[in-house]
């Protein structure tokens, strides 16, 4: 078989880039699982929310990149354990504006610390100048990829 028909999995990009995300993933999960119980979705959830405060589903799931359904099942969870309240949108009674509640407000305040604490340790491993080129390649990555 020619060289030109193979595929070198291990060194096409979006597979790398799907391996470290689901690696780094696992692994910052395993700090708020242990912490707060969550779930990816519910981090994704409660970060969101204590990032930009009050927001829809609809609004959440387009800023961490979430299915509505994934969105939906995290809102009912934290829901539940009372760190939302919902509150139907004055001008459209379909559209529910979500905020965290003091106790979830308090959770996020806690995981912040943790998550740059995360972030850190990550970017420490790197030589200063591998870390400015990472940084600088994903902007390069997300510039290329995500703007229309």
């Amino acid at each position: 078989m020619p060289e030109s028909t193979k595929l070198a999995l291990e060194h096409f990009l979006p597979y790398r880039l799907s391996r470290l995300t689901d690696t780094i993933s696992r692994d910052f999960s395993q700090a708020y699982r242990a912490r707060l119980g969550l779930t990816r979705p519910e981090w994704r959830t409660l970060a969101t929310l204590g990032q930009f405060g009050t927001m829809t589903a609809t609004e959440i799931g387009a800023h961490s990149s979430m299915h509505k359904t994934k969105v939906s099942r995290a809102v009912a969870s934290l829901e539940t354990r009372r760190w939302l309240a919902r509150t139907p949108d004055p001008q459209d009674r379909r559209v529910e504006r979500l905020t965290l509640s003091k106790i979830g407000q308090k959770a996020y305040e806690d995981m912040v610390p943790v998550a740059h604490g995360f972030e850190t340790k990550l970017l420490d491993r790197m030589k200063p100048k591998e870390r400015a080129a990472l940084l600088e390649g994903l902007e390069a990555l997300e510039r290329a990829v995500l703007t229309d």
